[in-house]
């Protein structure tokens, strides 16, 4: 009875061990055949048996798994990741077999990632060059692929997380360039050196060089910064932006969006600073003097908002914007006026105060409608707001014709 138990076991393990080899063979064929598909069913099949192989046989197991799922290439983003953690299971077997393959995997992924790049996929692009990251870290600059991408398809909070991996990595993405003139068409182009100096040397190329590349760290720091402001998060931006501005000291976009947070953070004379410091790198800048102005006018300071409004239409006559406001600051003032106007009594001083008032009224009315007439001038094709301004004021003026005009034209833009 104990030998029979003993032979009993002894056959079983024997026949556990064969259905191991079969369905690993069978596994193994297929693959060989490209039936991806079979191989599959093969490896499920053995995949109940794992728990009892040797580790032999379950080096072989994880590594024919791999190449199922890999298949040649055509599985999937997910089939690939398994693909390579079925490859790291794979302990001391299978070496040079298993890097050719992470080589192919690599390979495959970067020429799957410029193609969707180059179809506008950004979002499988971004995926397929972070995954290309992944298998080979020192290639960090497909980690930066991929972080761009992510940031076409406005996948914002997964762009943040691979910037953010980038900076903890101190990525730069500065290298090296060899470049020489071509002799034949006088361009400059970048060649790896060993062909530069071929070329220098046969004479067709001149001027030889090198250089560093630009470092992308500043771009890095300044996307870090732009993404937290777009999610509302505005502490985490303020010091993402100070961080950036050290990497871009010169970078006039970085400042104007720290002046914004503080504008979302109603703290309008930082605003207001920070937008000074702009325009002493950009003096040109109307869209930077017509914010000067509007925080200005805000405050009260109508002088100020006045000098930064006519700053701004010197420097681009078609700002609407500056030009409406320009307006209302006489307006404003006119209707200072009209309240002074109300406190008078009935007596003849006070008439004769009126009279003088309503003539200063009228004339701070007459000016502001004269900036939007003389806008109109300069930019015949003008849009409706400016005529409805204009409307408005020569109604309050009494000018009932000169307003009908201007709602002929209001209704003309309008097709009515």
């Amino acid at each position: 009875m104990k030998k029979q138990l003993i032979l009993a076991l002894a056959f079983s393990i024997s026949a556990f061990s064969f259905a191991q080899k079969k369905e690993l063979k069978l596994a193994e064929k297929a693959i060989k055949s490209n039936n991806f598909a079979e191989a599959k069913t093969a490896i499920s099949q053995a995949e109940s048996l794992l728990s009892s192989m040797d580790d032999k046989y379950k080096a072989k197991f994880y590594y024919l798994k791999g190449q199922a799922l890999y298949a040649n290439g055509k599985g999937s983003i997910n089939d690939i990741s398994a693909a390579l953690e079925n490859f790291d299971m794979v302990n001391g077997a299978y070496v040079s077999e298993i890097k050719d393959l992470k080589q192919s995997i690599s390979n495959n992924l970067i020429t799957t990632g410029n193609a969707a790049y180059e179809g506008q996929e950004f979002s499988k692009a971004s995926k397929y060059f972070e995954k290309a990251y992944r298998i080979k870290t020192k290639d960090t600059m497909f980690l930066y692929y991929a972080a761009a991408m992510a940031v076409n398809e406005k996948e914002y909070d997964r762009a943040l997380s691979l910037y953010e991996e980038l900076k903890e990595l101190g990525y730069t993405g500065a290298t090296k360039e060899y470049f020489a003139t071509n002799k034949e068409t006088g361009e400059e182009e970048a060649l790896t050196k060993e062909t530069r100096d071929l070329y220098v040397k046969t004479g067709t190329y001149i001027k030889p060089g090198e250089r560093v590349s630009e470092s992308k760290k500043p771009e890095i720091v300044k996307n870090i910064a732009l993404i937290y402001i777009s999610n509302g998060d505005n502490e985490k931006a303020l010091s993402a932006i100070k961080d950036a501005r050290v990497e871009n000291p010169d970078n006039v976009d970085l400042i104007i969006n720290e002046a914004n947070i503080y504008l979302q953070l109603k703290d309008e004379d930082k605003f207001k600073e920070l937008i000074e410091q702009a325009l002493v790198k950009q003096p040109d800048n109307a869209a930077l003097h017509y914010n000067v102005g509007v925080v200005s006018m805000n405050k009260g300071d109508s002088d100020s908002a006045k000098k930064s409004f006519e700053t701004v239409l010197s420097l681009d006559p078609s700002y609407s914007d500056a030009a409406l406001n320009l307006s209302n600051l006489y307006i404003e003032k006119g209707n200072v006026v009209i309240e002074a106007m109300g406190k008078l009594g009935m007596s003849k001083a006070d008439d004769a105060k009126y009279e003088k008032l309503k003539v200063e009224k009228n004339q701070l009315f007459q000016n502001g409608a004269d900036i939007l007439l003389d806008f109109i001038s300069k930019n015949p094709n003008t849009g409706s707001d400016i005529y409805t301004q204009l409307k408005n004021i020569y109604l309050a003026l009494g000018e009932t014709a000169k307003a009908n005009e201007m709602s002929d034209k209001i209704a003309a833009m309008s097709g009515q």
